[in-house]
């Protein structure tokens, strides 16, 4: 009676063994079955930790032993030269680049090294928020498991784009706001700011994590309180400090990097084109099973709002979706760009994965039943591919790694050395940023047109310009009317088959360029 006078009873009562009371609490919670059962779900904990190491492993022997895609040879130009910005995106992935080739030299491991251990740290941060959400050292495997299983974070995450750091960074968000939720300490704030940061140094895209942050605390009334406290805005300030160089380089380039990645905003009339190969895309790059148990985390979150442990991971994605579903709805979604949504999607995933174990539906179980071999086997083709290229055939993993370009520079080397060129010259910055890589260091590669995306190097030194100069393109892409508008004399020279296991992955055309009549570099960008 006198605990009912003094408010309800506590569960378990304090009176009770601690043993008992740590039972009786377990079962209160569903965590607590019978020994036998808690063995196995620590078996499988384990063996769940086992396969995470395993992958990440497994992902740096294949990002050790290929070649660069043509996008990680121009990120290599970059490192070159570093800056506050570039062209297409923040200055981040230059400068991890730069520390990867300084302790490894100018090969994949140099290039891809640092990506590579960030993917290991952001498996650790996922596994810590799924851990501090859910409680549950399961859940906390599992989704750390999906993680690493996702086709999008088994490529993305460890080549050396402005996505593997993002995607880190992103994860480091979710961790800190988590720890946010549990411990009610503002000065986790502070470790979101400095996160966040690094986000907005990776991809201009991690302004819809702040967005994210805002609609967390808008949804979940238990944190509006945070509106009246200074942390936040002190995070804020903080992330803006670190991205102020950014916006200074911006500043004194024209806002050219601005304009480009914004700019995207408005582009296109309206068309349903873009939808289907957007929602396609990221299923596929998530898994199918997998997509769908985050759909269901999602849901479960948005349905119990005010008590539900994935309102935070659900809230940081919702912004960033309803974007991309309404930019495809008038221009295409590049698949990789919602990446840095993806630890909050496994955590989202692997929370529907343990919560639904009990339900009955036949549909529910089979998903969960396929969601991990599934993804498994798709990141087994594509690493099996990218290693072996078993499948003889024009695939796109191939095609974008630098397969087959040691004959391509060999021979553009001998011609180069026959017709006395000054210069190898392209008109695409794919091209200029495999040549520039693969070919020896002796020969200049200057790319003709889009010198914006070379801002912060040295102007091309004009005595490597007069000719004769090689001028190499892809078949397809070919720029003859702008070689003609600028030199007396375009002549072919033939070309060059770039393939893989006897399959042809691209063919090549050369000139020679002799004459310049007009001034042979240009600013314009597509």
């Amino acid at each position: 009676m006198a605990r009912e006078v003094n408010g309800p009873a506590r569960f378990p009562p304090k009176w009770l063994p601690v043993r008992r009371r740590k039972r009786a609490k377990l079962e209160t919670s569903g965590q607590f079955c019978d020994s036998g059962k808690s063995q196995n779900s620590l078996n499988r904990t384990e063996l769940a930790g086992t396969a995470v190491i395993a992958l990440i492993l497994v992902r740096g022997i294949v990002l050790a032993t290929t070649p660069l895609s043509f996008d990680e040879a121009y990120y290599w130009l970059w490192s070159k030269h570093l800056a506050a910005g570039y062209l297409d995106h923040p200055p981040l992935i230059a400068f991890l680049i730069r520390g990867g080739t300084a302790l490894f030299g100018d090969t994949s491991i140099g290039v891809r090294v640092l990506p590579w251990l960030l993917s290991a740290a952001a498996t650790w941060a996922v596994w810590r928020t799924a851990t501090t959400i859910d409680g549950n050292s399961r859940t906390a495997a599992i989704a750390a498991l999906m993680f690493n299983v996702m086709p999008m974070i088994a490529v993305e995450s460890g080549v050396a784009t402005p996505d593997a750091p993002q995607i880190a960074a992103a994860a480091f968000v979710l961790l800190f706001l988590a720890k946010i939720r549990q411990s009610g300490d503002g000065r986790w704030w502070i470790a979101v700011g400095a996160a966040a940061g690094f986000a907005l140094l990776a991809k201009y895209t991690a302004f819809f994590l702040g967005a994210g942050i805002l609609c967390w605390l808008l949804i979940a009334k238990k944190q509006r309180h945070w509106f009246a406290s200074v942390w936040p805005y002190l995070s804020a300030a903080l992330a803006f400090a670190m991205f102020a160089p950014v916006v200074l380089w911006n500043a004194q380039h024209g806002w050219i990097s601005f304009a480009m990645q914004f700019g995207r905003t408005a582009t296109g009339s309206f068309t349903l084109r873009y939808i289907g190969e957007f929602l396609g895309g990221q299923l596929l790059l998530a898994s199918p099973f997998i997509a769908a148990l985050a759909v269901a985390g999602g849901a479960v979150a948005f349905q119990r709002i005010q008590n539900a442990d994935l309102l935070l991971p659900a809230s940081l994605v919702l912004p960033a979706v309803a974007y991309f579903l309404v930019h495809s709805l008038h221009d295409r979604v590049q698949g990789n760009w919602p990446s840095f949504l993806y630890p909050a999607l496994a955590i989202l995933a692997a929370s529907a994965y343990v919560r639904f174990a009990a339900r009955n539906s036949w549909l529910t179980q089979f998903t969960r039943r396929a969601a991990l071999p599934v993804a498994s086997l798709l990141v087994a083709a594509v690493y099996g591919q990218a290693l072996f290229g078993a499948i003889h055939m024009r695939d796109p993993v191939s095609r974008l790694l630098g397969y087959g370009m040691e004959p391509v520079v060999t021979e553009i080397e001998s011609v180069s050395a026959r017709e006395h060129a000054s210069s190898i010259v392209t008109t695409n910055y794919a091209l200029t940023g495999w040549l520039a890589f693969y070919l020896h260091r002796g020969m200049p590669v200057i790319q003709l047109n889009e010198r914006s995306r070379y801002l912060n190097e040295a102007s091309p030194d004009p005595h490597n310009l007069r000719g004769p100069l090689i001028y190499v393109s892809q078949e397809r892409n070919e720029e003859i009317d702008y070689l003609s508008r600028r030199f007396a004399h375009v002549v072919p020279l033939g070309h060059v088959l770039r393939t893989r296991n006897g399959a042809v992955l691209d063919r090549y055309v050369i000139f020679r360029l002799d004459d310049p009549k007009a001034e042979v570099l240009s600013y314009d960008t597509k």
